[in-house]
């Protein structure tokens, strides 16, 4: 298959075939707009700027695939026709278990792959811009940022990838938010020189008015580099060390480094429980309200946790795909909930069993409950669990006792509620509830 598309000299999307058409809406663009797949975009630049055909290949990332294909940009005047041949599909990059191996300092601080997915995202400072990690990671860049023009009219991230350079002052803005924000990055070699990726940092771009958000984003971003990047280090070196990627050692300090690792990501948890904390014990926390589907949350949760679940032997059941089951509430956080609920049920459950997400809902309520076989929770520590700081047994490794209380004032927040059912020894059951799109409407 070959597909046509044509580009103008500054960089407007004039025309395309279906595939090219359908890739570059799937990036976030359309005809008339600046193209949005910044492959294609750079090898039309370089192509204009040169005045000379320009053949690549490139991989592509498109959604739940990577596509990798042949692009040839042949400048036609003040025009470059693209013709893209050769298509293939690759799995996807999808973000692995424990820390990100990079450390960075201040801003936003994002990475990529060669095909341009996000492969790391700052996670305390991620949330201080009101965005999810897990939506982002593994997606392809322009879900996270929409591009513009600089000053001069040109896209200094264009330059950078057809130069392979590293580029600064990217005018962009964040997807999720609508937050306007300036990129810099730089380019990450693989081992034999070429393309790896990129390493960048987002700044948010303030009015003058913002002063008290920016002191408390310049809050959050320090605790970010002071805390997180060490704890970074500290757990990829243990982590080394327990592999023994330097040579071998005994097996009493590979289990050292391993103690060492889990310690250290624990600590990272608990930094980012802390800023939630801040930020819901504030007297004016709110959180967005918008029409979601519990079964699609349902089914990103099980997708984000199937990696832990494998490692612990133990089987996540899911709603069926085609299940609807409309509700009102913020889907970052219903997302945040659930990521700490099943992951909770993966640590309590023994291996071989399962982990049970369920959705159902009424004329007012809409439900979303986690089912799990671990050794359950006595009644009379039932509502203790949803304390701060609380925990049943603090012996046991693994949690902060803020989790639960973080998840139950988000779902209250959202007009809804989380509930346990359990017994000892019988597994636990919680439910999260959220009112439905009729019943706010009708409020």
């Amino acid at each position: 298959m070959i597909a046509h598309a044509v580009i103008d000299s500054d960089g407007i999307l004039l025309s395309a075939d279906p595939a090219l058409d359908a890739l570059n809406l799937r990036a976030g663009g359309m005809p008339g707009l600046p193209c949005a797949v910044p492959q294609l975009a750079s090898a039309a630049a370089l192509a204009q700027r040169l005045g000379v055909p320009v053949c690549r290949r490139m991989t592509v990332a498109d959604d739940e695939t990577d596509v990798e294909l042949w692009v040839r940009a042949q400048p036609e005047g003040d025009r470059v026709r693209l013709a893209a041949s050769g298509w293939t599909e690759a799995p996807a990059w999808r973000p692995a278990a424990g820390p990100a191996p990079h450390v960075h300092e201040g801003g936003l601080c994002w990475e990529t792959d060669a095909s341009l997915r996000v492969t790391y995202l700052s996670v305390v400072a991620s949330r201080a811009m009101g965005l999810d990690p897990a939506s982002v990671l593994g997606r392809p860049l322009t879900v996270l940022f929409g591009f513009g023009e600089g000053a001069d009219g040109a896209m200094p991230i264009l330059d950078a990838l057809a130069r392979r350079r590293p580029f600064n002052n990217q005018p962009a803005t964040l997807r999720p938010t609508s937050r306007p924000v300036t990129l810099s990055a730089v380019i990450r070699p693989d081992p034999m020189g070429s393309f790896a990726g990129l390493t960048g940092t987002a700044r948010a771009v303030v009015a003058d008015d913002d002063d008290d958000d920016v002191l408390r984003a310049a809050f959050t971003a320090g605790l970010d580099t002071a805390l997180r990047s060490s704890l970074t280090r500290i757990v990829a070196d243990a982590d080394a060390i327990e592999l023994q990627r330097d040579g071998p050692i005994s097996a009493d300090y590979a289990d050292y480094a391993a103690d060492i690792g889990s310690a250290g990501r624990h600590l990272m948890s608990l930094i980012d429980d802390l800023i939630d904390l801040q930020a819901i014990e504030r007297p004016d926390f709110t959180t967005a309200i918008e029409p979601i589907d519990l079964a699609d949350i349902a089914g990103r949760t099980a997708n984000l946790l199937s990696v832990r679940a494998e490692h612990a032997g133990v089987v996540i059941d899911r709603p069926p795909a085609e299940a609807v089951v409309p509700a009102m509430g913020d889907a970052r956080r219903v997302l945040q909930i659930m990521v700490n609920l099943v992951g909770n049920a993966l640590r309590y459950s023994p291996a071989g069993e399962r982990v049970v997400i369920e959705t159902s809902m009424g004329s007012q309520i809409a439900r979303i409950t986690v089912t799990d076989r671990g050794k359950g929770i006595a009644p009379v520590d039932q509502e203790r669990i949803f304390d701060k700081f609380e925990r049943i047994d603090p012996t046991e490794a693994g949690g902060n006792g803020l989790g639960l209380f973080i998840a139950r004032r988000l779902a209250r927040a959202m007009g809804g509620d989380l509930t346990v059912a359990s017994a000892a020894g019988e597994g636990a059951r919680f439910t999260l509830t959220l009112p439905t799109r009729q019943a706010s409407r009708d409020q």
